[in-house]
């Protein structure tokens, strides 16, 4: 490798790491910080004026988050990476109306709504949250789920379509038991 070769191929590798997705600390709504947010610079946002984050979230990268109808994201949830949250949604609408979806005002079938993720929960990796969808606190969402609907806090969801295959009371209570000094920062959210 001539010496040109090698540094413009350095040249390319620290161009490369420099755009490199990144995670941004600290996400500003409504003229408010939420300094301990976090959410990766690969992840794409539509209709942010729909979003209500608490604080203490954690958006990782390579997700979309279509808010237009309103998504509500409470304090200390964990969005892992590769997830579509979704308040519209024309997988119905488009077989019907054909070549005619985009020259239709108000199409039948098409299905929109808001999203709420409850406090302390995970969504793993490949999630689709749909419209009209509601978590409940606490609860764990298993990668490769399709979530639709309304869940209860505590729940362990997974499936496509998602249902409740577990409670996450369940798999907490021996840490609970081993580590007695963790249960009144447990207490503080999930007794609320």
């Amino acid at each position: 490798m001539s010496i040109l070769n090698f540094f413009s191929a350095k040249r390319k590798l620290r161009a490369a790491k420099d755009s490199a997705p990144q995670m941004i600390y600290g996400y500003t709504q409504n003229g408010q910080l939420l300094k301990d947010t976090r959410i990766g610079s690969a992840t794409s946002i539509v209709g942010q004026d729909g979003l209500n984050l608490e604080d203490n979230v954690f958006i990782g990268q390579f997700n979309f988050i279509e808010a237009t109808n309103g998504i509500t994201i409470r304090e200390g949830c964990q969005i892992t990476n590769y997830v579509s949250i979704i308040t519209h949604s024309s997988h119905i609408a488009i077989r019907l109306y054909g070549d005619q979806y985009r020259n239709t005002a108000d199409p039948i079938a098409y299905n929109k709504g808001t999203v709420e993720i409850g406090k302390y929960t995970f969504v793993g990796p490949h999630v689709t949250i749909m419209p009209e969808t509601k978590i409940g606190k606490g609860s764990i969402i298993a990668s490769h789920s399709m979530v639709k609907g309304e869940f209860p806090d505590f729940s362990i969801i997974g499936g496509t379509p998602a249902k409740v295959i577990g409670d996450t009371r369940e798999m907490d209570a021996p840490f609970l038991e081993s580590h007695p000094e963790l249960r009144t920062n447990y207490d503080n959210w999930a007794k609320k």
